[in-house]
């Protein structure tokens, strides 16, 4: 089997150093309030930011008037100066996903006219350009869930978790394909305990990744900002109330406590459960003789699981009245990482070599 070239490698790299990034900047572009701050999708034309004065005042109008349930809510004195601040996260993330486009497309053309992409690479990077697609329509989805709205200040909280969870799809596959061009042949190490207990982890993470989801979309964060407890409870007095459990509620999450509260609770949970996996994963792998690779990204996941656990928690404890945005953005950050290392043992893990 041919081997890809260094060049392609490199490619693929950046490329997954581009989604990560794209990744990163919208959960900036969240925690500023900015996500609605471009009320119109263009493709073409809004690769431009507005370049007078006149045109920002137009675009701040179509702000107030558009988004105005959020700018009533939360920006009601914000000046034309301040407005620019949230309209550029917005503006630069979607400058970055074309940005990106670019990048992918035009050495795309030139490996394939040079014959340096091997046949299930091109299938492996159709996948990643239907994802990379389907992640920017829901992102408008997600945008004009948030738009002439008197129901929500922010997109819905459920579409946001969709278009995040393709994001980390997209990161997650992409990754993937560079793992098999980067390390073409693995040292065979198949052991179906360790991959059961992997494959379970990574189900859980990918579970724990849609509850941040809706735990941002619902900035369920600053309902109880103390941890271990829930503002000196072990559990929210709202969930003890059997007349909460409703589904109206769960829809309806922005006009009640049930929804922020079970969501930060499911996702405490789930973090403690995926601490639990992790944590017997490591110790079971040590009665066995790893490979070099599979010790090290064994360990990855021991270092990005500790890491994400505490910056969950400085997150949670420093939500008092705002959401901590370099925190958040850390957190974010980190569950790409953990994921990324989730995937690298998986790889290391494999029946045969690649």
């Amino acid at each position: 089997m041919q081997n890809s070239t260094r060049a392609v490698v490199v490619w693929l790299a950046i490329g997954v150093f581009m989604v990560f990034m794209q990744v990163v900047i919208g959960g900036i572009t969240r925690l500023t309030d900015s996500g609605l701050s471009i009320t119109e999708w263009e493709v073409i034309k809004g690769t431009l930011p507005p370049l007078n004065e006149a045109a920002w005042i137009e675009n701040f109008e179509k702000y107030k008037t558009h988004a105005r349930t959020q700018y009533e809510a939360i920006h009601a004195d914000m000046t034309l100066r301040e407005f620019k601040v949230i309209y550029f996260w917005e503006w630069f993330h979607r400058l970055w996903a074309r940005t990106m486009g670019f990048v992918f497309l035009i050495p795309f053309i030139y490996f394939v006219a040079r014959r340096q992409l091997r046949a299930k690479l091109v299938k492996r990077l159709g996948i990643v350009i239907a994802i990379a697609m389907l992640a920017a329509v829901f992102g408008w989805i997600m945008v004009e869930s948030g738009l002439n709205t008197p129901d929500y200040a922010w997109v819905n909280a459920y579409k946001l978790s969709i278009h995040l969870g393709i994001g980390f799809t997209l990161f997650g596959y992409l990754l993937w394909t560079f793992f098999h061009e980067w390390q073409p042949r693995v040292e065979v190490f198949h052991n179906r305990v360790l991959k059961k207990w992997i494959t379970i982890i990574i189900v859980v993470l990918a579970a724990q990744i849609i509850f941040g989801g809706w735990m941002s979309g619902m900035k369920a964060g600053l309902a109880y900002p103390s941890f271990p407890d829930m503002n000196g409870k072990v559990i929210a007095p709202v969930l003890l109330d059997g007349t909460q459990w409703t589904t109206k509620n769960m829809i309806e999450y922005n006009k009640n406590s049930f929804a922020p509260a079970l969501i930060q609770f499911i996702h405490r949970m789930t973090a403690y459960l995926l601490t639990i996996i992790v944590l017997y994963f490591v110790i079971i792998s040590r009665k066995y003789p790893l490979t070099v690779n599979l010790k090290r990204a064994v360990g990855m996941l021991l270092g990005m699981l500790i890491i994400q656990f505490l910056l969950g928690v400085f997150t949670v404890i420093y939500c008092k009245g705002s959401i901590p945005v370099i925190l958040g953005v850390l957190h974010q950050a980190g569950a790409l990482l953990l994921l990324g290392a989730a995937l690298y043992v998986t790889y290391q893990l494999t029946r045969k070599a690649i």
